[in-house]
């Protein structure tokens, strides 16, 4: 009885039922129950590794973050060694090459003053002429008529003023010896008034036939005048540039047919138009070069004669003329040409290495060394740019230290030690 129970005590439960699903064919060992002791060896090796983590991380990485800090407050109590530089003051003087158009000093077109023909023209394009010289005659046949007719009126009224003048001495005469026959009752009254009367009204006719003489001279005068006109004159010295009239054409006086254009081609006029930035230094009589491309190399001297002023309202240019000199006629009216002109700038400039520059969000800015020998960082504009220097135009007064090579290190209100950069000439030594 007692070796079966043994045998079914041996077998497991597992193998009793071999239906079940998780029957992995061998019997697991029965786990093992950890001891106090050696939980407490398990808890006290943890510690001792994360004691070792401790110390071999975090606290090397403090010390350098600590020793970082420090670096960095010691550096900013370090002055700073730079080398600093006064700008130089430049020459303020803009030269500037502007387009300019030639012009003759005095230019006008001839018109007639007087209806006729074309008799004759005397001088043609290209000609000198001189102050008063004829240019042409007009045959004028109907002023001839008028002015015929004219002298006969003039005469007529001349004669008028003699008869009237007779008139007058006649009733006068009989006034005189009315005045005397009627105290002595031998002529009337009324006879006496009429004399009187008839003798104002002489007198009268005496002053209209002088007015009559007058107007009759004036109108002499004026058809004399315009059959002057019949000999076109130059009106001053000058070069005629146009003729367009031939013999034997009919013209009226007015604007309606030129005759003539004469020019003073000695001195020349250039109109050129001068930008606003340099417009308040143009100055009357400075010097100014003319160049044109028909003479190359060759520059003709003029200078500023005339300003508008003001500027154009569109353009923003003044309008200013250049005068040159122009005896042999090389500058031809019409011409373009280049003016060259020195004209001074209304602000001081100043140059400076661009190694000063510092350009960075808040945008152009220059390192002064201030009395305290701190950094203070100056907002500049740049008018030009040469390369290796540039020009600034505002935000420098003269006098100021300024840092030569900027750099990351530059900050404001650092501590610096400055000393002079050396001259080009000296560093090459």
């Amino acid at each position: 009885m007692n070796a079966p129970r043994e045998l079914s005590d041996s077998i497991s439960p597992r193998a009793a039922n071999p239906a079940a699903p998780d029957d992995l064919g061998f019997d697991l060992p029965e786990p093992t129950a950890l001891s106090r002791a050696r939980l407490t060896a398990i808890g006290f090796a943890a510690l001792a590794v994360l004691g070792a983590a401790f110390l071999f991380g975090y606290l090397p990485r403090r010390h350098a973050q600590a020793e970082l800090v420090e670096a960095t407050k010691a550096e900013d109590q370090t002055a700073l060694h730079v080398e600093v530089f006064v700008p130089k003051v430049m020459n303020s003087d803009h030269a500037i090459v502007l387009t300019g158009s030639i012009r003759p000093l005095e230019e006008t077109v001839i018109y007639p003053r007087a209806d006729g023909y074309i008799k004759s023209w005397l001088v043609d394009i290209g000609d000198k002429v001189k102050e008063g010289q004829t240019l042409a005659v007009i045959e004028t046949p109907e002023l001839d008529q008028e002015l015929d007719q004219a002298r006969a009126q003039l005469a007529q009224a001349q004669a008028a003023v003699l008869q009237a003048d007779a008139n007058h001495a006649f009733s006068k005469a009989n006034l005189e010896r009315f005045q005397q026959l009627v105290p002595a009752g031998v002529a009337s009254q009324q006879d006496l008034d009429k004399n009187q009367a008839q003798s104002a009204v002489d007198a009268a006719g005496v002053s209209v036939a002088k007015a009559n003489v007058a107007v009759q001279e004036a109108n002499m005068r004026r058809l004399t005048q315009l059959k002057s006109f019949a000999n076109v004159t130059s009106p001053f010295a000058g070069t005629i540039t146009s003729r367009t009239i031939e013999r034997g054409a009919l013209v009226s006086s007015g604007n309606a047919t030129p005759l003539f254009k004469v020019a003073i081609t000695d001195p020349a006029r250039v109109l050129i138009q001068v930008p606003q930035d340099v417009a308040a230094g143009i100055k009357t009589d400075t010097p100014a070069q003319v160049n044109v491309r028909e003479f190359p190399g060759h520059a003709f001297e003029g200078t500023v004669a005339h300003a508008a002023g003001a500027l154009d309202q569109t353009t923003r240019t003044m309008l200013v003329e250049v005068r040159v000199p122009n005896p042999k006629n090389e500058l031809l009216s019409g011409m373009y040409s280049e003016v060259s002109l020195t004209l001074p700038s209304s602000h001081k400039v100043f140059e400076i290495p661009a190694t000063a520059l510092m350009n960075d969000a808040k945008g152009l800015r220059v390192a002064i060394v201030d009395r305290e020998n701190k950094l203070h960082l100056q907002p500049i504009a740049i008018e030009r740019d040469a390369g290796a220097t540039v020009q600034i135009s505002s935000g420098l007064s003269g006098g100021e230290k300024i840092v030569k090579i900027a750099s990351a290190e530059l900050v404001e209100g650092r501590i610096v030690e400055a000393r002079e950069a050396k001259p080009p000439a000296e560093m090459k030594k």
